[in-house]
């Protein structure tokens, strides 16, 4: 491709997106690019501060859980608050939550702090993601979306090259320096991001099939009983259990095999290479092709991508099979959460978008679990196999779950359509009928006396 057509492309990649866009999409790249704590957790309890592997696991399933009982109350306060004071709460609450931790010594409160941690850092995502909704005009929801899970991966490429440098001299220099950078999001935030919540109006329609009327009271009743939407919930969830792999049953499965952590890294790097580099050309090829078949595919892709695992024997078949369900990863996370959108009520954005990320957050609970029953008991073999069929069941629920849904939208679509040119049609009747009634008021004898 010639330089013109390199930047064209990106041009069309950015065009279309509101300033206030790039300024949340800046302050999640900023925030990734301090994550040290998620990363090196289990790292500085065993290696620096000398707790067994078994206490270093408990601790990551506090801050685990605590993302878990986050996520719903985060997305409560997005609708109720706002989305940017819920934003400047949960990065605040981060910033002072991640530098205490780095004082901390007593394996009570070092686990107490690190639960507190879970839950500030996950209270952030259900704002995020719903002011990117209020911002951004649905036919450019996906790329927007797109764009952002870019800036993730980028910026946790680039922290985690630059706090293993940090990590090697002072464990403490890494958690202040995620705590200087999570409140400069806060910062960022406060100064160029204005409330994005819309205003609640009488008669206001549907934001989401499924979803309650918007001007109506939206609890996390309303979400449960949304049958179509915890269907996506459900599969969600699978989906993630399949995707968690690569950082729980694939470490251990290799150590297994004889490789080394240096070999595991390798293999993992390319997950963050190719989202860095294919994320946006990839969803400008997707971006308005059908959810449903993306959704099916990916999830497809990614069960039988882990499951090709089975039948590895060296590193380049290993790095391989981490190719094949990263591009599942690339078109699944996008459009997983436009559909999360597109399902969602204006006014209950906040709630879905809290119980969407709960799901992800109960599979990194679950994934380490299932990985280690099945790898100890079967043996690895059995792990992929699982991934296999949980991709394939995902994929066959997708594929149940939104038969109706393009249907259902189009022929709303349809019905405004035909109620619009009804309207015309008897406006543009009575205006002929007053005009005809008119003409002959004024030639008729009468009028002319």
């Amino acid at each position: 491709m010639s330089m013109a057509g390199v930047r064209r492309a990106v041009r069309e990649s950015v065009s279309g997106l509101p300033r206030e866009f790039w300024w949340l999409w800046t302050s999640t790249l900023v925030n990734r690019l301090g994550a040290f704590v998620a990363t090196f957790m289990a790292l500085y309890l065993t290696l620096d501060q000398g707790y067994s592997a078994s206490y270093a696991g408990l601790v990551a399933s506090l801050h685990g859980l605590g993302g878990v009982i986050s996520s719903l109350g985060a997305g409560v306060m997005t609708d109720r608050l706002g989305r940017r004071p819920t934003l400047l709460i949960a990065q605040v609450s981060t910033a002072a939550s991640v530098a205490l931790l780095g004082f901390m010594r007593d394996p009570v409160f070092i686990a107490a702090v690190a639960f507190l941690v879970g839950m500030a850092s996950n209270a952030s995502r259900p704002a995020v993601q719903a002011m990117m909704a209020d911002i951004v005009r649905p036919e450019h929801r996906v790329r927007a979306f797109s764009l952002n899970y870019w800036a993730v991966n980028l910026g946790f490429a680039i922290s985690s090259a630059g706090a293993g440098f940090i990590a090697q001299y002072s464990y403490l220099a890494g958690f202040l320096g995620e705590a200087a950078m999570t409140l400069a999001c806060a910062v960022l935030i406060f100064l160029k991001l204005p409330e994005s919540r819309p205003e609640r109006t009488a008669g206001t329609g549907k934001a989401g099939a499924g979803a309650m009327a918007s001007g109506t009271d939206i609890g996390l009743g309303t979400v449960l009983r949304d049958g179509r939407f915890m269907g996506v919930v459900t599969l969600s969830f699978v989906v993630a259990l399949v995707f968690q792999q690569g950082f729980v049953g694939l470490p251990v499965a290799m150590g297994a095999d004889g490789f080394t952590s240096v070999d595991y890294g390798t293999a993992i790097a390319v997950n963050g290479v190719l989202i860095v580099v294919l994320q946006i050309p990839v969803t400008r090829y997707i971006q308005h092709r059908d959810p449903r078949r993306l959704l099916i595919l990916s999830s497809v892709l990614a069960g039988y991508g882990f499951g090709l695992t089975a039948f590895a024997g060296s590193l380049a078949v290993y790095a391989l099979t981490v190719c094949v369900w990263s591009l599942a990863e690339i078109v699944n996370a996008p459009t997983q959460t436009g559909l999360v959108v597109r399902l969602s009520p204006v006014h209950g954005r906040g709630r879905y978008q809290g119980m969407y990320t709960m799901s992800w957050s109960v599979a990194g609970l679950v994934a380490p679990l299932m990985s280690g029953l099945i790898i100890d008991r079967l043996g690895s073999g059995w792990l992929w196999g699982a991934c296999a069929a949980l991709g394939t069941v995902a994929g066959l629920g997708y594929w149940l779950l939104m038969r109706g849904l393009s249907e259902d939208e189009g022929k709303a679509e349809r019905t405004g359509i035909e109620r619009t040119v009804t309207e015309r049609t008897v406006t543009e009747r009575t205006e002929a009928e007053r005009t005809e009634a008119e003409r002959t008021r004024h030639e008729s004898p009468a009028a002319q006396m």
